[in-house]
């Protein structure tokens, strides 16, 4: 989004924000990316304002984390994604290893919800965040 806050490499959020496109088109509302400390909004949708407490939400999102590890080796198998319905839209949060993203769009059919988490967790897991592993 051309913000001083960027630090993402580029190729990676053009990437992603494209994987998003393909699998649900112009519902798609907005890409944000985030580690354990920080987070970056890479896609806007022009209609929709800017200002959203992106950081309250990618707060609010790091609880996947902890629930990750929660949910390893249950009888349901690996966690892979979370949807949260709103009004005017869904989140759909992708957490793997040590970074995430949480999408936002219009209404979709729920089987484009499993699409999307699928698509984000595959570039999600080719961008290295070695830097981001505990010490």
């Amino acid at each position: 989004m051309g913000t001083s806050e960027d630090y993402l490499d580029e190729e990676f959020t053009e990437e992603l924000v494209s994987v998003c496109r393909t699998t649900v088109g112009d519902r798609l509302r907005s890409v944000t990316y985030f580690d354990t400390t920080r987070e970056q909004q890479v896609y806007l949708r022009d209609d929709l304002e800017p200002g959203a407490n992106i950081m309250g939400f990618a707060n609010a999102e790091r609880s996947g984390f902890k629930s990750k590890r929660i949910y390893e080796d249950t009888e349901l198998g690996d966690y892979r994604f979370t949807i949260r319905a709103f009004e005017h839209g869904y989140l759909t949060r992708v957490i793997h290893g040590y970074h995430g993203a949480f999408v936002t769009t219009d209404r979709l059919p729920t089987d484009r919800f499993e699409d999307l988490a699928s698509a984000v967790d595959s570039v999600l897991g080719e961008y290295d965040t070695a830097w981001l592993r505990p010490e």
